[in-house]
């Protein structure tokens, strides 16, 4: 693995200057619906089939992103994150937050699909939400802190480009790999059918508090104001992709469970 990335980094020192700065991203939620299409089950995949009218989770992934710019949609907002409390070492569900958070929103999609007497517009809707959920989940700033806005308030060079950590993990890191999301997601670790049941095991708070775990040990590992390149992008791509990789696992799993 660290051979086929150390080349693939080569490609990209070339590359660099071309790289986007588009909007995991557009293409890191991409990538994790693309693996979790992959391993759904015949039922699921008939059902989500019919929902989105042959469309793949990769076409809606990130609809939850592109919905923002409508004030319609303004309430949704705090559903892409959450933020435990330091003080707190498990989610608090009278503490949360009441316009709803990252853990609120899965469970509430799920619910939404899971009943019968939900109109297909709303099981559209929140399927949608799901597979964009699900990806946030993975990306552990969105279960950092509240007092830094889960990384955005921390300031860092990205190849000499003022941005924030949060971004950096969000969209920099893959848009600079140059990696279209069929790519990503053909380049994820070779899994054994004991390692795949390993991660899709535990339930949404298990990976939540993964998630923010991992977090902390991100934010200990940057200083604000720190110049980030090519040694941070070869020691830590290695993670975005366990990270791609587990949100699509966990993402068909939830969806096996709700189609079963």
């Amino acid at each position: 693995m660290k051979s086929y990335l150390f080349a693939l980094l080569s490609v990209f020192i070339l590359q660099l200057s071309f790289a986007n700065n588009g909007d995991w991203g557009k293409t890191g939620h991409r990538a994790t619906a693309e693996i979790a299409e992959a391993h759904l089950s015949k039922k699921a995949q008939k059902a989500i089939d019919k929902l989105l009218n042959g469309r793949s989770l990769a076409f809606v992934a990130n609809y939850a992103d592109d919905i923002k710019s409508d004030s319609k949609f303004r309430q949704y907002g705090p559903w892409h994150y959450v933020n435990i409390d330091p003080e707190e070492e498990e989610y608090n569900r009278e503490e949360a937050n009441p316009r709803g958070d990252l853990v609120q929103a899965i469970e509430k999609s799920v619910a939404v699909l899971k009943d019968e007497n939900a109109s297909k517009e709303d099981k559209q809707f929140y399927l949608k939400m799901l597979i964009h959920f699900m990806g946030d989940l993975h990306q552990p700033f969105h279960a950092g802190r509240s007092e830094d806005k889960g990384g955005n308030d921390i300031q860092v060079r990205w190849f000499g480009d003022g941005t924030n950590i949060h971004s950096v993990w969000d969209s920099k890191m893959i848009n600079s790999f140059q990696m279209s999301y069929t790519e990503l997601a053909e380049n994820t670790n070779e899994l054994s059918k004991e390692q795949r049941a390993q991660i899709t095991s535990g339930n949404l708070l298990d990976w939540v508090y993964e998630s923010r775990d991992l977090a902390d040990e991100l934010y200990a590992s940057v200083d604000s104001g720190e110049k980030l390149g090519y040694d941070y992008m070869y020691e830590r791509f290695p993670l975005v992709l366990e990270q791609l990789q587990k949100g699509g696992l966990r993402l068909a799993e939830v969806l096996n469970e709700i189609y079963k």
